[in-house]
């Protein structure tokens, strides 16, 4: 049994010593997400509804900002189209209750709140939020 377990262990190393190195390449930023739809470059847009073909949005958005806001609309999906990280602030009702929190998104970064909240800032973050 020993010397079976030392055979595959050495075979295993044969194969590793002769498999050729892996080229460095420049890493790329994967776009798993949806585009950026009718969302201007340098802008962060917000939607109002489930609206997300692969290319991005096409509905109007309910907000669409590169500087500091605060307010009050109606949001569910969300793509950040600028070179900043954004903070941005949400409040929703559930069963009476009032909810409010914080989601981060990276630049080129799009997501939703999977249920309609409203969102009531927006704030740019020289960190990591």
């Amino acid at each position: 049994m020993l010397w079976k377990s030392i055979a595959v262990a050495a075979s295993v190393a044969g194969v590793l010593a002769t498999a050729p190195a892996a080229a460095a390449a420049p890493s790329q930023v994967s776009t798993e997400g949806w585009g950026a739809g009718n969302c201007p470059q340098g802008m962060l847009c917000i939607w109002p509804n489930w609206n997300h073909p692969p290319e991005g949005p096409t509905s109007t958005p309910s907000l669409t900002t590169n500087s500091e806001w605060s307010g009050n609309v109606p949001a569910f999906n969300f793509y950040n189209y600028t070179s900043k990280k954004a903070e941005i602030t949400w409040s929703y009702t559930y069963l009476g209750t009032p909810l409010t929190g914080t989601i981060c998104v990276l630049p080129g970064g799009d997501g939703d709140l999977y249920v309609p909240m409203y969102v009531t800032k927006v704030t740019w973050q020289p960190r990591s939020c």
